[in-house]
């Protein structure tokens, strides 16, 4: 029972890093796309 719980709660840890990871990269992204939207806006 104790190596079950030990393996649930590492999932349980990784899959927290994860998302976390997951959305930073989301927060990258669009801060990325609204820089590329503000460079063609000053084209105009």
């Amino acid at each position: 029972m104790s190596r079950y719980l030990a393996f649930a709660l590492a999932l349980f840890a990784v899959t927290l890093a994860a998302c976390n990871t997951i959305a930073g990269a989301g927060e990258d992204i669009s801060k990325g796309g609204n820089a590329i939207t503000n460079s063609a806006d000053k084209a105009k």
